[in-house]
């Protein structure tokens, strides 16, 4: 069973100390997805710019928060086992990520888990500023284990 939503917000904003530090913020959190967002306020690089480190961290933390959303945490743990990150344009403003996985997918991997010990899957990404534009695309591979 997945945790509580509010337990789930607070381990993706205040878990990690540099997250916390960088005031990401989930927007949505609910079975099978999730919407982050970083400010630039505090996170801006030597241009005023958004730093390249603030927009790895909201690509790669979409993959923890979706999983404390949609899978137990006492059966499963997940795992990043890569991550890229493609620039795309200098991201000037808050950012924005959604993740999403299918009822069907989650059923998917839980079960492939269950038998195997482990399921592996990939979250392709947009980091989006708020016209719509996207700034980053991000690609990672995650596994999902047992426990």
């Amino acid at each position: 069973m997945p945790m509580p939503l509010e337990l789930v917000r607070q381990l993706t904003e205040e878990q990690i100390a540099f997250v916390q530090r960088s005031g990401l913020k989930a927007e949505v959190l609910e079975p099978g997805r999730v919407r982050l967002r970083m400010p630039l306020a505090g996170n801006q690089n030597h241009i005023g710019s958004m730093y390249a480190g603030a927009l790895f961290t909201l690509a790669e933390i979409p993959g923890g928060a979706l999983f404390l959303t949609s899978f137990d945490a006492q059966r499963f743990y997940p795992i990043v086992k890569e991550m890229n990150l493609r620039f795309r344009r200098p991201a000037t403003g808050d950012i924005r990520v959604e993740a999403n996985l299918s009822e069907a997918q989650i059923e998917q991997l839980q079960k492939q888990a269950t038998e195997h010990g482990k399921a592996e899957y990939v979250l392709e990404l947009q980091l989006t500023d708020d016209s719509g534009e996207v700034v980053a695309q991000s690609r990672g591979l995650y596994q999902l284990r047992t426990r």
